[in-house]
């Protein structure tokens, strides 16, 4: 009786479990590193099409958009951009802003990676 009970036994055995429980703690490791600065590209996005929204801003100076940026940038705690890394110009009567940056997430040893953004007020 025993022999056709071991038959029909399933399960995951210790190693099995072993390797789930590895690559699921690199899967988290990883997304604890990457979530971040995707939503602080997306803070960013925000920001600029709130910014280029603004109907006070849209006849403004670009050193007064460049101001505005900044006080919503240390509000929504923004730190990968500055307002010099901008771009600002009106076509048609309408606010454009853009940026391309890099962010650079270092893992282990010389091993990181390279993110690009472009957000846009589009």
């Amino acid at each position: 009786m025993t022999n056709s009970m071991h038959k029909f036994q399933r399960g995951i055995s210790l190693e099995g479990v072993a390797i789930a429980a590895f690559f699921l703690i690199i899967f988290s490791l990883l997304g604890m590193k990457l979530i971040p600065p995707y939503m602080e590209n997306k803070n960013i996005q925000n920001v600029f099409t709130i910014l280029a929204n603004d109907p006070e801003l849209q006849q403004s100076p670009i050193n007064e958009i460049n101001r505005a940026f900044n006080k919503r940038a240390s509000i929504d705690n923004i730190n990968a951009i500055r307002s010099n890394d901008i771009d600002i110009s009106k076509e048609g009567g309408s606010l454009y802003i853009s940026a391309e940056y890099e962010v650079r997430i270092p893992l282990f040893s010389n091993i990181s990676f390279l993110l690009e953004f472009s957000p846009s007020s589009e």
